[in-house]
């Protein structure tokens, strides 16, 4: 499974972002189900910012909410940010999970750095 992050970049506080992230595979499976978002600040632990499950029940950061919305099409997760704030500079991953076998695989994106300037 392949998952590829894009969208990261330099805004100014106040400013909008939108990252995208599309999972694909060769392998046989029965789709994937979760697709999230999390985040890490240097020195701060990996938080999940959001998800979206099957079905579209969607989960936030309390600190996020309002702020961010994330969407979904097909294989491709949408993570759109407004009034963006310094202290979500972070990298950001993108997370999917895949369903085969009545098992869940988590894959991991390499990250997309945001950085927001005050």
């Amino acid at each position: 499974v392949q998952v590829a992050e894009s969208g990261g970049g330099l805004v100014q506080a106040g400013g909008s972002l939108r990252l995208s992230c599309t999972a694909s595979t060769s392998e046989v499976f029965d789709g994937f189900t979760t697709m999230e978002w999390y985040r890490q600040a240097p020195g701060k632990r990996r938080e999940l910012v959001a998800g979206i499950r099957d079905g579209g029940k969607t989960d936030y950061l309390d600190s996020v909410q309002g702020r961010f919305t994330i969407s979904r099409d097909k294989n491709t997760v949408y993570l759109q940010m407004n009034s963006l704030k310094p202290e979500d500079t972070a990298n950001y991953y993108c997370k999917v999970v895949a369903l085969g076998g009545g098992y869940d695989y988590d894959y991991w994106g390499q990250g997309t750095q945001v950085t927001v300037s005050s």
